[in-house]
Protein backbone atom coordinates (compact mmCIF):
# COMPACT_ATOMS: atom_id res chain seq x y z
CA UNK A 1 0.00 0.00 0.00
CA UNK A 2 1.05 3.75 -0.73
CA UNK A 3 -0.05 6.49 0.77
CA UNK A 4 0.74 9.93 -0.32
CA UNK A 5 -0.32 13.39 1.15
CA UNK A 6 -2.56 15.20 -1.40
CA UNK A 7 -2.39 19.12 -1.75
CA UNK A 8 -3.74 19.50 1.59
CA UNK A 9 -1.18 16.99 4.14
CA UNK A 10 -3.84 15.54 6.36
CA UNK A 11 -5.73 14.46 3.49
CA UNK A 12 -4.31 11.30 2.17
CA UNK A 13 -4.74 9.11 -0.82
CA UNK A 14 -4.26 5.75 -0.42
CA UNK A 15 -2.96 3.40 -3.44
CA UNK A 16 -3.78 -0.31 -2.00
CA UNK A 17 -1.22 -3.23 -3.15
CA UNK A 18 -3.83 -4.60 -5.57
CA UNK A 19 -2.94 -8.61 -6.40
CA UNK A 20 -4.43 -9.29 -9.97
CA UNK A 21 -4.62 -12.06 -12.21
CA UNK A 22 -6.89 -13.56 -15.31
CA UNK A 23 -9.14 -14.49 -12.86
CA UNK A 24 -9.68 -10.86 -11.15
CA UNK A 25 -7.97 -9.23 -8.70
CA UNK A 26 -8.28 -8.65 -4.65
CA UNK A 27 -6.72 -5.59 -2.49
CA UNK A 28 -7.73 -4.89 1.22
CA UNK A 29 -9.40 -1.86 1.41
CA UNK A 30 -8.70 -1.25 5.15
CA UNK A 31 -6.64 -3.49 7.90
CA UNK A 32 -5.97 -1.46 11.12
CA UNK A 33 -2.60 -2.82 11.30
CA UNK A 34 -1.41 -1.43 7.81
CA UNK A 35 -3.13 1.67 8.24
CA UNK A 36 -1.95 2.46 11.47
CA UNK A 37 1.43 2.44 9.84
CA UNK A 38 0.67 4.63 7.45
CA UNK A 39 -0.75 6.73 9.78
CA UNK A 40 -4.14 6.86 9.58
CA UNK A 41 -5.57 5.97 12.66
CA UNK A 42 -9.26 5.29 12.73
CA UNK A 43 -11.82 3.17 14.67
CA UNK A 44 -14.63 3.27 12.06
CA UNK A 45 -18.40 3.01 13.17
CA UNK A 46 -20.47 2.97 10.04
CA UNK A 47 -20.27 2.23 6.53
CA UNK A 48 -22.10 3.98 3.83
CA UNK A 49 -23.12 2.95 0.36
CA UNK A 50 -24.49 5.23 -2.69
CA UNK A 51 -25.18 5.21 -6.03
CA UNK A 52 -25.63 8.27 -8.20
CA UNK A 53 -25.84 9.40 -12.29
CA UNK A 54 -23.24 11.44 -14.76
CA UNK A 55 -23.55 14.75 -13.02
CA UNK A 56 -24.39 14.41 -9.34
CA UNK A 57 -22.84 16.44 -6.80
CA UNK A 58 -23.27 14.97 -3.45
CA UNK A 59 -21.83 17.68 -0.80
CA UNK A 60 -20.51 19.66 0.37
CA UNK A 61 -21.33 18.00 4.10
CA UNK A 62 -19.65 17.82 7.58
CA UNK A 63 -21.25 17.84 10.86
CA UNK A 64 -20.33 20.20 13.17
CA UNK A 65 -20.46 17.81 16.49
CA UNK A 66 -19.26 14.45 16.19
CA UNK A 67 -17.36 15.39 13.06
CA UNK A 68 -16.44 12.31 11.33
CA UNK A 69 -13.28 11.16 9.56
CA UNK A 70 -13.78 9.06 6.29
CA UNK A 71 -11.90 6.51 4.55
CA UNK A 72 -14.08 6.78 0.54
CA UNK A 73 -13.75 5.29 -2.25
CA UNK A 74 -15.58 3.82 -5.54
CA UNK A 75 -16.05 0.58 -6.76
CA UNK A 76 -18.05 1.40 -10.17
CA UNK A 77 -17.73 4.28 -12.33
CA UNK A 78 -15.46 7.78 -11.29
CA UNK A 79 -15.78 10.49 -9.05
CA UNK A 80 -13.66 14.33 -8.58
CA UNK A 81 -13.56 13.78 -4.58
CA UNK A 82 -12.78 16.89 -2.83
CA UNK A 83 -12.10 18.22 1.12
CA UNK A 84 -12.32 21.68 2.45
CA UNK A 85 -10.46 22.27 5.53
CA UNK A 86 -12.98 23.74 8.01
CA UNK A 87 -10.95 24.12 10.96
CA UNK A 88 -10.03 27.40 11.84
CA UNK A 89 -6.64 26.91 13.94
CA UNK A 90 -5.49 25.66 10.51
CA UNK A 91 -2.93 26.78 7.88
CA UNK A 92 -4.39 25.38 5.25
CA UNK A 93 -8.25 26.19 6.51
CA UNK A 94 -10.43 27.11 3.56
CA UNK A 95 -8.23 25.15 1.28
CA UNK A 96 -9.31 22.19 -0.62
CA UNK A 97 -7.81 18.96 -2.34
CA UNK A 98 -9.48 17.42 -4.97
CA UNK A 99 -8.45 13.98 -6.18
CA UNK A 100 -9.90 11.51 -9.46
CA UNK A 101 -11.24 8.16 -7.93
CA UNK A 102 -12.54 5.70 -9.63
CA UNK A 103 -12.86 1.92 -9.98
CA UNK A 104 -10.45 1.96 -12.35
CA UNK A 105 -7.64 3.73 -10.21
CA UNK A 106 -8.49 1.80 -7.08
CA UNK A 107 -7.40 4.88 -4.95
CA UNK A 108 -8.96 5.79 -1.77
CA UNK A 109 -9.13 9.05 0.27
CA UNK A 110 -8.71 9.41 3.58
CA UNK A 111 -10.52 12.79 4.57
CA UNK A 112 -9.87 13.43 8.83
CA UNK A 113 -11.80 15.25 11.02
CA UNK A 114 -12.18 19.01 10.29
CA UNK A 115 -13.31 18.86 6.57
CA UNK A 116 -16.21 19.18 4.26
CA UNK A 117 -16.73 16.12 2.01
CA UNK A 118 -18.47 15.83 -1.36
CA UNK A 119 -18.11 14.25 -4.98
CA UNK A 120 -19.37 15.01 -8.27
CA UNK A 121 -19.90 12.06 -10.82
CA UNK A 122 -18.46 11.81 -14.23
CA UNK A 123 -18.89 8.52 -15.19
CA UNK A 124 -22.51 7.56 -16.34
CA UNK A 125 -22.93 6.09 -12.89
CA UNK A 126 -20.90 5.83 -10.31
CA UNK A 127 -21.15 3.68 -6.95
CA UNK A 128 -19.63 5.27 -3.80
CA UNK A 129 -18.47 3.79 -0.21
CA UNK A 130 -17.20 4.93 2.44
CA UNK A 131 -16.54 4.27 6.14
CA UNK A 132 -16.68 7.00 9.27
CA UNK A 133 -15.35 7.35 12.78
CA UNK A 134 -18.62 9.07 13.84
CA UNK A 135 -22.48 8.13 13.07
CA UNK A 136 -24.65 10.48 11.31
CA UNK A 137 -26.63 12.71 13.35
CA UNK A 138 -29.03 15.23 11.20
CA UNK A 139 -28.77 17.81 13.72
CA UNK A 140 -25.68 18.23 13.31
CA UNK A 141 -24.98 18.27 9.23
CA UNK A 142 -23.66 21.41 7.51
CA UNK A 143 -23.27 21.91 3.98
CA UNK A 144 -20.96 23.96 2.65
CA UNK A 145 -21.48 25.85 -0.65
CA UNK A 146 -20.41 23.67 -3.40
CA UNK A 147 -19.64 27.12 -5.73
CA UNK A 148 -18.32 29.53 -3.12
CA UNK A 149 -16.11 31.46 -4.99
CA UNK A 150 -13.73 31.63 -1.61
CA UNK A 151 -13.36 28.05 -1.98
CA UNK A 152 -12.42 28.29 -5.80
CA UNK A 153 -13.02 24.48 -6.48
CA UNK A 154 -12.50 23.74 -10.21
CA UNK A 155 -15.14 21.34 -10.37
CA UNK A 156 -15.15 19.32 -13.60
CA UNK A 157 -16.54 21.96 -17.25
CA UNK A 158 -19.19 20.32 -19.16
CA UNK A 159 -20.77 18.50 -16.65
CA UNK A 160 -24.18 20.24 -14.97
CA UNK A 161 -24.65 19.51 -11.18
CA UNK A 162 -27.32 17.30 -10.17
CA UNK A 163 -27.86 18.90 -6.47
CA UNK A 164 -30.11 17.63 -3.62
CA UNK A 165 -31.87 20.93 -2.59
CA UNK A 166 -29.92 21.08 0.60
CA UNK A 167 -26.64 20.90 -1.43
CA UNK A 168 -27.77 24.11 -3.40
CA UNK A 169 -28.63 25.90 -0.21
CA UNK A 170 -25.09 25.11 1.12
CA UNK A 171 -23.81 28.19 3.35
CA UNK A 172 -20.76 30.20 1.79
CA UNK A 173 -17.64 29.65 3.76
CA UNK A 174 -17.59 33.26 5.04
CA UNK A 175 -21.15 32.33 7.04
CA UNK A 176 -20.67 28.82 7.38
CA UNK A 177 -20.01 27.48 11.22
CA UNK A 178 -16.54 25.79 10.99
CA UNK A 179 -14.31 24.21 13.64
CA UNK A 180 -11.76 25.56 16.00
Amino acid sequence: MRVTPSTLSDVLVVEPAVHGDARGFFFESWNRRAFGEAGIHADFVQDNHSRSARGVLRGLHYQIEHAQGKLVRVTEGAVLDVAVDLRRSSPTFGRHAAIELSSANRRMLWVPPGYAHGFIVLSDVAEFLYKTTDYWYPAHERTLLWNDPALAIAWPAGVAPVLAPRDAAGIPLARADCYP
